[in-house]
């Protein structure tokens, strides 16, 4: 065995697409500095960032009810909505700089124009879709969404979902045809593809074993090829740990304190999936629903167009699930070894709250085949057991930590960094929204980590990102002109006409 020494600039742990988003932002901001990256598995994008482990919502809280609270006296609180969307923002013109550079060759090959729905039942959930739309519909980044509550409207929207209903509960929907489908696996190979030259070198099955800080404040990162079992040691003045579930692990190696006190809850995930071409063509949308009582923000149902491997696709779910996995290709033992001195208080002060979300796992994971197609069902009424094939999605790890408003072991949802006090280390950890704001959160983490050279850097991600330092909701003229020119560069062309039609039916409202 040996014990090889190297040195270089920049070191990202996981080939996923936060990884990859970084890198392609330092290559662009800082082409001279030497990048390392190391990933696990044979491939890039294969754990979270792969095409069957998530839903391929561009989000841009266009359907996601849980981005839209209801506030007591019945008005709608959209700031989490207004701030997913400006960032999604920021990820389309990345992707449109990369493409107009001729950097990203075909972006067909990555995302896809698709409506975007909200469908709820019930004179509740009616009511409150009405108030989200109301708020939603007058703002500048939502323009174009419609609502209805008319069945023959709906009809037309949605024949698969409408066929066959006999119910008389009363049904609506929100549409908006701006939405996306996006492959962030394909999107991640892209850019680790124009990434690697003589300053990146990629590295397929290196497992980083471990992390330390020298007296000199450099990070030392132990290294296992995997193909030859030899240790090799890594050094860098900045590490990115973007390993998706495995992130809280090596977070907790790397001995800093704001990791400290963190915890994670595993959550898996299935997917029906239609394998019937018929019914798949009956459908195009993503539909989102409200999540069943008890259930966890994350179990929001949602019936998706998705497109992969050249081929439309219909998935249904997803139902939740739980394994002590961290990853998909992780150990049982991942949960277990996560308990810590410095977090079990927390853990079994989450354990002691999330009783009933434990409860409902367990259920979730007891469901039958039928069962399964009885909630598909309240989708599609029609839907049929032999067209529809389970799928195992990917494994998210739900961040657990002390907070002022929850108190003790209070789960947290969404995409959390965790950054040391320097900016010197950076560790991803969390879900959705995830990948769809992977832009904004890894400019936030170069923020951190190079604080001395963002002035320098600035003119460059004006010149990738043209609403960078501005507020989008405070520009609306600017939030006309990124969404034509994303869609045209983007080859959204069913974007660009919806855009023009809506602005359209504005200044006639006018």
């Amino acid at each position: 065995m040996s014990d090889i020494q190297n040195e270089t600039d920049v070191i990202l742990i996981g080939a996923g697409v936060m990884s990859a988003t970084l890198g392609s932002l330092l290559k662009e901001l800082a082409p001279e500095l030497n990048i390392e990256v190391f990933e696990k598995l044979e491939e890039a994008g294969e754990e979270s960032s792969n095409v069957w482990n998530n839903a391929g919502t561009g989000h841009a809280a266009l359907c996601e009810l849980n981005y839209t609270n209801e506030k007591a006296d019945g008005t709608v609180d959209i700031s989490k909505a207004i701030k997913i969307n400006e960032q999604f923002q920021v990820s389309m013109q990345f992707w449109s700089y990369l493409v107009n550079n001729k950097l990203i060759e075909k972006p067909e090959d990555f995302i896809k124009p698709l409506p975007h729905m909200s469908l709820v039942q019930g004179e509740k959930n009616v009511a409150f879709l009405n108030n989200r739309y109301k708020a939603l519909s007058n703002n500048p980044l939502f323009q174009g969404m419609e609502y209805s509550d008319d069945p023959n409207i709906l009809k037309q929207w949605l024949p698969l979902i409408m066929t066959g209903r006999t119910t008389n509960e009363p049904i609506a929907a929100t549409k908006i045809d701006t939405g996306t489908d996006v492959n962030f696996g394909a999107l991640t190979r892209m850019l680790l593809e124009h990434l690697e030259n003589e300053n990146v070198n990629i590295h397929y099955k290196h497992s980083v074993d471990n992390i330390k800080r020298t007296k000199d404040g450099i990070w030392e990162l132990k290294v296992r090829n995997l193909y030859n079992n030899e240790v090799e040691r890594h050094t860098a003045k900045f590490v990115f740990i973007g390993g998706g579930g495995g992130s809280l692990h090596l977070l907790q190696k790397s001995g800093i304190p704001e990791g400290k006190g963190i915890g994670g809850f595993p959550v898996s995930g299935q997917f029906l999936v239609c394998n019937n071409p018929e019914v798949i063509e009956q459908h195009h949308a993503k539909v989102y629903g409200k999540a069943p009582v008890g259930a966890p923000p994350m179990s929001v149902p949602h019936l998706d167009t998705r497109y992969i491997d050249d081929k439309k696709s219909m998935l249904f779910g997803p139902f939740a699930g739980f394994s002590p996995k961290f990853l998909k290709h992780g150990s049982i033992l991942d949960l277990l070894t996560s308990v810590k001195p410095s977090n079990v208080v927390t853990m079994l002060a989450a354990g002691v709250k999330e009783i009933p979300l434990t409860k409902y796992l367990i259920e979730q994971v007891m469901l039958s085949k039928e069962q399964r197609m009885d909630a598909l069902r309240d989708f599609i009424p029609n839907a049929k057991s032999e067209d529809w094939d389970l799928v195992i999605a990917g494994q998210r790890v739900q961040v657990i930590k002390d907070t002022d408003e929850g108190g003790k072991g209070t789960l947290q949802l969404g995409t959390e960094v965790v950054s040391s006090a320097d900016g010197s280390i950076a560790a991803l950890l969390g879900a959705s929204p995830g990948a769809s704001t992977a832009v904004h959160v890894m400019i936030e983490v170069l923020k951190n980590g190079f604080p001395q050279r963002i002035e320098e850097w600035e003119p460059k991600l004006k010149e990738m990102i043209p609403s960078y330092g501005l507020s989008l909701m405070d520009n609306p003229e600017l939030i006309k002109k990124i969404h034509a020119s994303t869609a045209e560069t983007l080859q959204l062309t069913d974007l660009k006409a919806e855009i023009l039609k809506s602005e359209t039916r504005m200044s006639v409202q006018a």
